[in-house]
């Protein structure tokens, strides 16, 4: 069973956010940030805990991938009651269609328990509210391939990849001419499949993995 690449485009965060409130002399500040990969993810995680050492917990949730993509997902109670913070951020951001995103909630205690009710609440809430602030953008699924082409054609091959926003990685000029470009994955079968027509077969394209 081939299983094909999902190549419609997603929405990742455009800029970091921070939000903070109390409830009943707890303080809560969420944190959301831009993490591509789950290395990357971990990385925030980090780079979070460290700045509140002194707080009470650092509870977290990551979707570091694709929105859909579970096997990129990730999540920490840190010290709460199980289910009552993790889960609550993590059901939060799958929830909200964005990917790629992170979220770390810093609690600094205030002396008055919440109860598992109240944790839910807090932790999901918070992230919530932070993402109503979350500016986003459009990730596009970009693929490369090589074309192979002699001096004559490469007017031709500029203009179709021109009309098509393909970015030129590379070009090697020696006997012939190789590029490496990199265009939308949802276009990329077109964009092969015209440059082959148009130059009567007579251009190349490696690389381009169909089935991917």
């Amino acid at each position: 069973m081939v299983t094909r690449m999902n190549t419609s485009p997603y929405l990742i965060p455009l800029s970091p956010v921070i939000s903070e409130e109390e409830i009943k002399k707890s303080r809560f500040i969420t944190y959301l940030a831009h993490t591509p990969g789950i290395e990357s993810a971990k990385a925030f995680v980090a780079e979070i805990k460290a700045k509140h050492a002194d707080a009470r917990h650092n509870c977290w949730a990551f979707v570091a991938g694709r929105p859909e993509d579970s096997m990129s997902w990730g999540f920490s109670d840190d010290g709460e009651p199980s289910g009552t913070a993790g889960k609550p951020i993590l059901a939060q951001l799958s929830g909200s269609g964005v990917g790629e995103i992170t979220a770390v909630v810093t609690r600094y205690y205030g002396g008055i328990r919440l109860g598992t009710g109240g944790l839910v609440k807090a932790y999901g809430g918070g992230v919530q509210q932070a993402l109503l602030q979350l500016a986003t953008k459009e990730k596009a699924i970009t693929v490369q391939f090589t074309i192979s082409c002699e001096y004559p054609h490469i007017a031709l091959i500029e203009s179709i990849l021109a009309s098509h926003n393909a970015v030129q990685v590379n070009t090697d000029f020696s006997h012939n001419v190789e590029m490496t470009v990199e265009v939308d994955a949802r276009s990329a079968e077109q964009i092969a499949a015209e440059i082959f027509n148009r130059s009567r077969g007579q251009v190349s394209v490696a690389g381009l993995d169909k089935n991917t």
